[in-house]
C-alpha cells in the first residue's frame, strides 16, 4: 500500500493530457510576448520549469507521508521470472487490447460520458436568465482570484476532471457563452479570446501551475480506487494535490502583487 499510493502520487503530475495546455499557455503568453529565436527556447523552458515543481512537490509529498500516516517498514516486491519462451506475437497483440488498450478506453469513457452530459445541462439550464454555469463561476470567484485565477477558470478545471484535454474547450466555450465545448486550433485566435477576458501573464503562470497541481483525472481516480480497494487513499490522492496547487497559486499571487 505504501509503495503504490507514493507511487501514484509522484506520477499525478506527469500525466500526458496536462501537456498540450501546458504548451499552448506558454506559447500564448510566453513566446508570444517575446520576439526572436529565443521565445520559443524560453517558452519550452517554462514549461519544463513548471513540470520541475510538480515533480518536486510529488516527492515532497511522498517524503512527508512517509514520515507520518505511512509510516512503517517498506514493503518488500519479489518477482518470479517465468520460464522463458518464444513470444507468440498474435497473443501478445490481442492480450495488450483486451487487458489495457479496451480497459483503460472503458474506464475514460464511464467517466466522460456523464461528464459531457454534465457540462451541457450546465450551459444550457438556468436560472433566473443565468446559466448554472456562470452562476457556479461566479460563486467560486472570491475563491479563483486569491489564486490569481477567475470562477470560469476554476469552474473549468472542475468540470474537466474527465480528462485534463478538455479544460481549456471548457473556459472558451464560457468566454464565448455557448453552450457546446469550443475547440480552437489556431492559438493566435485562442489568445486574443483568453486576453479579451482579461487573462495577464500572471493568470497564464497560475493556471500554468494549477494545471500541474491538481488533481488527476477521473480515470487515475479510478484506477487508485481499484488498485487501492479504498475510498481514503483515492480522496487523499485528489485532495493533496489540489491544496498544494491553492497553496502555490495563492503564494504566487501574493508575490506578485507585492512586488508590483
Amino acid at each position: 500500500m505504501k509503495d503504490l499510493l507514493q507511487f501514484l502520487l509522484i506520477i499525478l503530475c506527469l500525466a500526458i493530457g496536462r501537456f498540450p495546455f501546458l504548451i499552448a499557455i506558454s506559447t500564448i503568453f510566453i513566446a508570444g510576448s517575446m520576439q526572436g529565436i529565443g521565445a520559443s527556447f524560453i517558452s519550452t523552458l517554462s514549461v519544463i520549469f513548471v513540470i520541475l515543481i510538480g515533480i518536486f512537490f510529488s516527492l515532497m509529498i511522498s517524503k512527508i507521508l512517509s514520515k507520518t500516516i505511512l509510516k512503517g517498514m517498506p514493503s518488500s516486491f519479489i518477482l518470479e521470472l517465468p520460464p522463458y519462451r518464444k513470444p507468440q506475437f498474435g497473443k501478445i497483440l490481442v492480450r495488450s487490447i483486451f487487458d489495457r488498450t479496451l480497459f483503460v478506453l472503458g474506464r475514460a469513457i464511464a467517466a466522460a460520458a456523464p461528464a459531457g452530459l454534465i457540462i451541457w445541462l450546465f450551459a444550457n439550464i438556468g436560472i433566473g436568465g443565468e446559466s448554472l454555469l456562470n452562476i457556479i463561476a461566479n460563486f467560486l470567484q472570491p475563491m479563483a482570484s486569491l489564486m490569481g485565477l477567475d470562477g470560469y477558470i476554476l469552474t473549468a478545471f472542475i468540470l474537466g476532471i474527465p480528462a485534463n484535454e478538455i479544460v481549456l474547450p471548457i473556459i472558451l466555450m464560457c468566454y464565448l457563452g455557448g453552450n457546446s465545448l469550443v475547440n480552437i486550433e489556431d492559438t493566435v485566435s485562442i489568445g486574443q479570446i483568453l486576453i479579451s477576458n482579461g487573462w495577464t501573464i500572471l493568470t497564464a503562470i497560475n493556471v500554468m501551475l494549477f494545471t500541474i497541481l491538481h488533481f488527476p483525472c477521473a480515470t487515475t481516480l479510478l484506477t487508485i480506487k481499484k488498485e487501492t480497494g479504498s475510498f481514503k487513499w483515492t480522496a487523499l490522492s485528489f485532495a493533496i494535490p489540489t491544496v498544494c496547487g491553492i497553496v502555490v497559486c495563492m503564494f504566487t499571487n501574493l508575490i506578485y502583487h507585492i512586488i508590483v
